[in-house]
């Protein structure tokens, strides 16, 4: 299965706006390994980057003077997407940004719309099922998967894309990326090793005992779940 984690950076944040592309990061994931095969490309918008995109970003309209326009890296950068499936944080912002940049082109009708050729998993919308009530930020998964991001001092294409695949693997399941180019003698062998040692409990053993919460527990912990959905001014669900 073959997985790409992409991220942008764009002149301001509306492409009806006329707002462009300036940077792509993709990070590669095969059957949930990172492969290295990255792509990565800043972009000509061929307009001004406004100053409130550059305080996020620092990708200055100097620095994007000599980079090539997005019709000169078009074919590549779809080459290089397509068939895959995209993991991306806030998936419409960006998808509504490449289907644009394709748009514009003169045979922009060839490439499409996204959906056409590759499938999108938006990691935003996931986290906020898992984690409902909650600040889903990139930041604020860092802190709470503890993913390591204090060399993020600026938003970037492809820095962000490494920090999300990291977490994408830690939301679904653990970082099996760790296990990429390890031999039996290393983290593999010890994985291997602690799962072999594992105790099964015996299925004759005593049903554990259920205790259910009092009318009372009850009762409070509707008032804290109201409290928290009044602070936060979100819906919460509870089971």
């Amino acid at each position: 299965m073959r997985q790409v984690v992409l991220d942008t950076e764009t002149t301001g944040i509306d492409p009806k706006s006329g707002h462009r592309i300036i940077e792509i990061g993709c990070v590669e994931l095969v059957n949930r390994r990172l492969t290295g095969n990255n792509y990565h490309q800043y972009i000509n918008p061929d307009r001004e980057v406004e100053a409130e995109a550059i305080e996020v970003h620092g990708i200055t309209n100097e620095f994007l003077v000599d980079k090539p326009y997005f019709a000169e890296i078009a074919d590549a950068f779809f080459s290089y997407i397509r068939g895959a499936e995209l993991i991306i944080h806030n998936a419409a912002f960006d998808v509504g940004f490449i289907n644009h940049e394709f748009h514009l082109l003169p045979n922009g009708a060839d490439y499409g719309v996204v959906a056409d050729h590759c499938s999108v998993i938006d990691t935003l919308i996931m986290a906020r099922k898992k984690h409902r009530g909650q600040r889903n930020s990139l930041d604020a998964l860092c802190r709470r998967y503890e993913i390591d991001n204090s060399h993020r001092t600026l938003h970037g294409a492809l820095l962000d894309s490494e920090i999300l695949a990291d977490l994408y693997l830690a939301m679904t399941g653990g970082q099996t990326s760790l296990l990429f180019d390890a031999g039996e003698s290393g983290l593999a062998g010890e994985v291997r090793s602690q799962q072999q040692s594992i105790e099964r409990l015996s299925q004759d053993r005593a049903p554990l005992r259920e205790i259910q919460a009092t009318a009372d527990e009850v009762a409070l912990h509707k008032q804290l779940w109201a409290a928290i959905a009044k602070r936060s001014g979100t819906t919460v669900e509870w089971d």
